[in-house]
């Protein structure tokens, strides 16, 4: 059952009172460089790439003609070799 936007005011104020201490996450920046951070990425891809080939290719001979076969055959013939290309370090830096 939700909450009514009173109960969970009623709520919010009884955690304050209480002084519990408030929890708060940061995620640490991300201090690659945006060529790293991209060579990182097609790296990613081309591991899930194989990960997906594995997977059709150990599929049952009765699940050849689904469309998940299908799915698994497009992600297979994605040619992700064309993303390995040499970014600009900008900035005079070429």
């Amino acid at each position: 059952m939700a909450l009514t936007n009173a109960e969970r005011q009623a709520r919010w104020r009884a955690r304050r009172a209480a002084a519990e201490p408030v929890r708060t996450y940061r995620h640490p920046a991300d201090r690659r460089a945006r060529p790293q951070r991209w060579a990182d990425a097609v790296a990613t891809l081309q591991a899930l790439q194989d990960e997906y080939r594995d997977w059709r290719d150990a599929l049952p001979e009765a699940l050849a003609d689904s469309r998940t076969a299908e799915l698994l055959e497009a992600v297979c013939d994605l040619d992700l070799s064309e993303l390995e290309i040499e970014l600009p370090r900008g900035f005079g830096r070429d």
